[in-house]
């Protein structure tokens, strides 16, 4: 009975350990929207505020990969507060490239009319910074004007979807912050979008409740889109034509994850397309705290989709780490009890929330020579010892190097320090950074690390 016990308990260890789903731990995220940009994977997420017990959400982040397995947070790139005439909701967004130009579409709520409304804004990087260029809404209509997805087709024609319970669409200017046309109202029916189960709901008579994902594979036209009744699941609909009409092809994603709310984002990146979504998989997750993850998406061979599960995700790094190069502390695979904040002086950085807290980075490439030093930049508010671990391809393994963090006094006060390692350490690791202190809470903070390869 005892091994028995053991054997499980080293089996939901290793799931943790080897999960990378959600993807990123150090905030609550949702609404994935993903945009692939000089070969370098970005998601845009909306922001869930911690403890929340309804949608607060104040401001988009993005997070960006180069190998499917490490995110680096680039904090929060755009808030409502930057739009004079909206008062609150930062749902769910997308942005998209187009010569050069960054276009974020985000539904928020206005203060001129007290109601929903799509506004649009442009930046010169994936970062921004965003400006609002219109000093008003993009598109408005009596309700429901939430959740907008932009599509540019292979002869340069712009569209964007949007709506809950109803379903819009308006063909955008090449200038991508205006639209030629009226709003359309895509026609509900269940040959489109699949016929409702339980009462007949004569506001939703199909399956379709919101947040739609347009993506194009081949000749063939995708709309992922979460459907009801509630708790929702993925469904999916396709067409010949960007315009419609559509048909209904069935569910993608079933109903689970400790969320009530889903949310589609599709994107192809280096041969393979990713599906996310999110759900509530974190510690303290719910329907108002929820967390993105993805998975890979495969298409049978006439272009329908199977049913896909909530799974660990991506294991497999399709790319290696540098660490002779300047790597952000919060460029991670999977933490614990780390969450990370944004400042003048530091940018994007991680605080340590508790002893024993740890970051992880995946396939990292020592190369033959190896390393012969680490270095990194950190700080501490705490007089007591104060240190940070770096173990080797697993929380528990071989430690390689101890920093001891310096009194800084805060965290707009840093310094980097430099340590030799107990020995030499050569090709492909998982590398482990794990904080340790005596303090209770805010052990300590982290920006930067790197190693020094020898000669």
């Amino acid at each position: 009975m005892k091994k028995t016990i053991l054997n499980l308990c080293l089996i939901a260890y290793s799931g943790i350990l080897f999960s990378q789903n959600p993807i990123i731990q150090t905030n609550y995220t949702a609404d994935p929207a993903p945009m692939v940009y000089n070969d370098r994977l970005y998601v845009y997420t909306t922001h869930d505020e911690d403890d929340s017990t309804w949608f607060v959400m104040n401001d988009w982040k993005v997070y960006s990969t180069n190998d499917m397995v490490n995110w680096t947070d680039h904090g929060s790139i755009l808030s409502y507060k930057d739009f004079d005439w909206a008062k609150r909701d930062a749902w769910a967004a997308q942005c998209v490239e187009r010569n050069g130009k960054f276009f974020m579409y985000v539904p928020m709520w206005s203060k001129t009319n007290n109601k929903g409304a799509i506004g649009v804004a442009v930046g010169d990087s994936p970062f921004g910074p965003f400006h609002d260029p219109l000093g008003k809404p993009l598109v408005q209509s009596e309700w429901g004007d939430i959740d907008p997805t932009v599509f540019i087709d292979d002869d340069g024609q712009a569209y964007m979807y949007w709506g809950n319970p109803k379903l819009k669409m308006v063909k955008l200017n090449q200038d991508m912050i205006s639209y030629s046309g009226n709003i359309v109202e895509v026609p509900m029916t269940a040959e489109s979008f699949g016929k409702r189960d339980g009462k007949e709901n004569p506001e939703r008579p199909t399956k379709y409740e919101e947040g739609p994902w347009l993506y194009k594979r081949k000749n063939l036209y995708y709309l992922f889109w979460p459907g009801g009744p509630l708790p929702e699941f993925i469904g999916y609909s396709t067409s010949k034509s960007a315009q419609g009409p559509w048909k209904y092809g069935g569910i993608v994603m079933p109903t689970e994850g400790k969320s009530f709310t889903n949310h589609p984002g599709i994107v192809d990146f280096r041969g393979k397309t990713y599906f996310f979504y999110h759900n509530g998989a974190l510690p303290g997750g719910s329907g108002f705290t929820r967390s993105v993850s993805v998975e890979e998406l495969n298409f049978n061979k006439d272009g329908s989709i199977s049913p896909i599960k909530m799974t660990n995700g991506i294991t497999k790094a399709i790319a290696t780490v540098n660490p002779y190069a300047f790597n952000q502390a919060e460029m991670i695979a999977w933490s614990e009890n780390v969450k990370s904040y944004q400042n003048k002086e530091a940018g994007v950085f991680i605080k340590a929330k508790k002893s024993g807290a740890y970051t992880s980075v995946k396939n990292v490439d020592f190369g033959k020579k190896g390393a012969s030093t680490f270095s990194a930049r950190v700080g501490t508010t705490h007089n007591s010892d104060v240190t940070m671990d770096v173990h080797l391809d697993s929380v528990s393994g071989p430690i390689i190097a101890t920093v001891k963090v310096p009194l800084t006094g805060g965290d707009d006060r840093w310094e980097t320090v430099k340590t030799e390692l107990k020995e030499k350490i050569s090709g492909v690791h998982d590398v482990y950074f794990v904080f340790n202190g005596k303090a209770t809470k805010d052990i300590m903070f982290f920006d930067y690390w790197t190693f020094l390869e020898n000669n």
